[in-house]
């Protein structure tokens, strides 16, 4: 049975006079595979930003469940959010162009192997042992993706499908229990989505966490997600499964049927 992981209740975010998020509440639990769907402008990546610290909110709370109990992520920055499980990738990939595939993924690690501030600067063998774990640690991963390869390469070498696989893995570095994946299949070739739904599938099942993904490629949401939650101008419009969406009146009329 699935468990919470993550509760939103009445998010609002003002820009000035306008209202890009407007009263959202919703839930993430364990193990889901969910897509966030609605028309240009409905407010997704907006939703994402104020999810993961990107954005501060206006109003509304978000907590999210660990081990040690309930945390309040409200006002927290990306980087502490990162650190009690929660990451993502972005619509525009944001990799380390110049640095290598390998310290791509080795840098999103850092989290958690930490250093104390001698043994780094005097180079102590701890330092050495911690730099081997990272190093072995993001081989696995790259390994595990069919990435070992171009380990050595820089990111801005690699085709555009690598780079936003690239993106995911690294994102998988810090260990999350709660994925966010915005708009993953952007400029992807048929063969380069159908490699990427089956990649989301497996991230899903084989990592045992929670992906939660915006996508305008309705084959690709309706084949891989469980459940929709469903935006129109900032507002939650709808949420059941894929099915249940797909012959809901309002959701064809705001934007199914204008595709």
């Amino acid at each position: 049975m699935s468990s919470r992981l993550l509760d939103a209740q009445g998010l609002v975010k003002n820009f000035g006079g306008l209202t890009a998020v407007a009263d959202v509440s919703l839930h993430f639990d364990q193990d889901e595979l969910i897509g966030l769907i609605g028309p240009n402008g409905a407010g997704k990546t907006t939703l994402f930003n104020l999810l993961t610290g990107e954005t501060p909110v206006s109003s509304g709370s978000i907590s999210f469940y660990t081990d040690q109990g309930v945390v309040s992520l409200n006002g927290k920055q990306p980087a502490a959010i990162a650190r009690v499980g929660i990451s993502r990738t972005f619509q525009n990939i944001r990799l380390f162009k110049e640095m290598s595939v390998l310290d791509n993924v080795r840098i999103a690690m850092t989290n958690h192997y930490h250093e104390r501030f001698l043994t780094s600067i005097l180079r102590l063998p701890k330092y050495y042992q911690t730099e081997r774990a990272m190093t072995q640690a993001a081989q696995a991963l790259l390994a595990m993706f069919d990435l070992t390869a171009v380990a050595d390469q820089p990111a801005k070498s690699l085709p555009y499908g690598i780079q936003r696989r690239l993106e995911i893995v690294r994102a998988l570095a810090t260990k999350p229990k709660l994925l966010f994946l915005d708009e993953p299949a952007a400029g992807m070739n048929p063969e380069e989505t159908a490699d990427l739904t089956r990649l989301i599938r497996r991230i899903q099942q084989e990592f045992h966490i929670t992906v939660v993904l915006i996508e305008h490629d309705m084959s690709l949401v309706m084949n891989v997600v469980e459940r929709l939650y469903v935006l129109e101008h900032g507002a939650l419009l709808a949420t059941g499964t894929p099915k249940a969406i797909q012959h809901d009146p309002a959701v064809i009329k705001a934007y199914l049927g204008g595709v």
